[in-house]
């Protein structure tokens, strides 16, 4: 088994667990349930925004623990203020040290959309989701099938969330192209051995149709690799290591931003 079949195999368990402890309809009557969600598209789109989807991440499969000493609510808040676009959560916690806890954490002092950064592969985790204060919801192509990622993305929506679904090829990406989705990421992450190369994000940006929102995630760690991506057609750069590995992420996005601008 690679490590996405093990987080797949635990996300399921983990699902059935928590449907047992909350259902549904007591997720619906959480105060967060009902607010109006940002869009993804008017924030990664805003000029006076960098389209930088900043992550806060404490750890990985691949890197162990990466930082934790930072709060969440700390770190987003930087992220915010030095111009990120959106803000993404680990809300997995076996394999990320992530929970839905720090979901609404950063929640609290936000103003831009945030993503729960999660393995969904249950339309309950999207009610979750929105329970607990997201505005984006992700899905992996890699572990769902078409039409899992049709009646997510479908259900996702009819909540207000936007879609960002994550691909890996152009098979991934061919078999996914719905109506209900708002942005592709590509991956430049291998999922299965974590080795990394911006040649996939190089590869497939001529191949995603212009009426999803473009963005590139992971392995970006240079300002000026965001300005070639733009450069190609990417409008949004999902960032979390580069700056989670500095002891203070909100000073190391602050002089990223600043280089990006010069």
């Amino acid at each position: 088994m690679t490590i996405l079949d093990t987080i797949i195999a635990r996300k399921k368990v983990e699902v059935a667990d928590a449907k047992a402890k909350v259902s549904e309809e007591e997720l619906q009557q959480y105060p967060l349930f009902g607010r109006t969600c940002y869009r993804l598209r008017d924030f990664i789109l805003d000029d006076k925004k960098t389209g930088i989807i900043a992550e806060f991440k404490r750890a990985s499969p691949s890197k162990g623990l990466i930082n934790g000493d930072v709060t969440v609510q700390e770190v987003v808040s930087g992220y915010q203020t030095a111009g990120a676009s959106a803000i993404s959560v680990l809300t997995d916690s076996d394999f990320f040290q992530g929970s839905l806890d720090d979901l609404t954490a950063a929640r609290e002092v936000l103003q831009i959309p945030l993503l729960r950064k999660e393995f969904i592969v249950d339309a309950y985790q999207i009610t979750e989701a929105k329970a607990y204060g997201a505005d984006i919801i992700l899905l992996i192509a890699a572990c769902l099938t078409e039409e899992e990622i049709k009646t997510l993305s479908t259900y996702a929506h009819s909540l207000g969330l936007s879609v960002l679904l994550e691909v890996h090829n152009q098979e991934e990406l061919e078999r996914s192209l719905f109506d209900t989705i708002d942005a592709i990421g590509v991956n430049n992450r291998n999922l299965k051995d974590f080795s990394v190369s911006l040649d996939h994000s190089y590869y497939l940006v001529s191949r995603i149709p212009d009426q999803y929102i473009k963005v590139s995630e992971s392995g970006i760690s240079d300002p000026q690799t965001i300005k070639a991506l733009q450069k190609v057609g990417f409008s949004g750069f999902l960032i979390g290591e580069n700056f989670m590995r500095s002891p203070d992420p909100s000073t190391a996005i602050k002089e990223f931003v600043q280089t990006l601008q010069a």
